[in-house]
């Protein structure tokens, strides 16, 4: 919950300074259209059995957890349900497609990306790359926590 309250005061800074300097600020994922990949708020995730020693089982049952709620979330991630991912998560760039749940060890174009070194260690955490740069980040926590955790 923590991380929710930081990325919030850290957006509000951020205006401010920016106001300072006579600049505008956007937190729209993709304000421009063309070829790039826009702006993601990827989440890392864990809990305490997923760290622990054996931990990736947790990790793979999570991530089967979310591949089946995986529109639900693609809709929370973002506050127009889904149509800034839609601009976003295109399948190129390092981003899976939008309408598609796609889960790798060390696979950046995935939706779910369990990093190298937790696959490695076999612990650890992984990263939801869905969420958009103007995601509501206790909305992204909630959906995470609700999916794998109280489902």
């Amino acid at each position: 919950i923590r991380m929710g309250d930081d990325l919030w005061m850290s957006r509000f800074i951020l205006h401010r300074v920016a106001e300072d300097f006579g600049v505008i600020v956007t937190l729209d994922p993709k304000p421009m259209p063309g070829d790039w990949n826009g702006a993601g708020a990827h989440t890392n995730y864990s809990t305490r059995q997923m760290r622990a020693e054996g931990g990736l089982s947790e990790i793979e049952a999570a991530i089967e957890k979310l591949s089946k709620q995986h529109h639900e979330h693609i809709r929370a991630y973002d506050p127009h349900q889904g149509k800034d991912n839609m601009r976003r998560l295109t399948g190129q760039h390092e981003t899976a497609r939008y309408d598609e749940f796609s889960a790798g060890v060390a696979n950046r174009g995935a939706s779910i990306r369990i990093p190298r070194h937790v696959g490695v260690e076999g612990k650890g955490y992984l990263e939801d790359r869905r969420p958009a740069s103007n995601c509501d980040p206790y909305r992204v926590t909630e959906m995470l926590v609700r999916t794998t955790l109280l489902n």
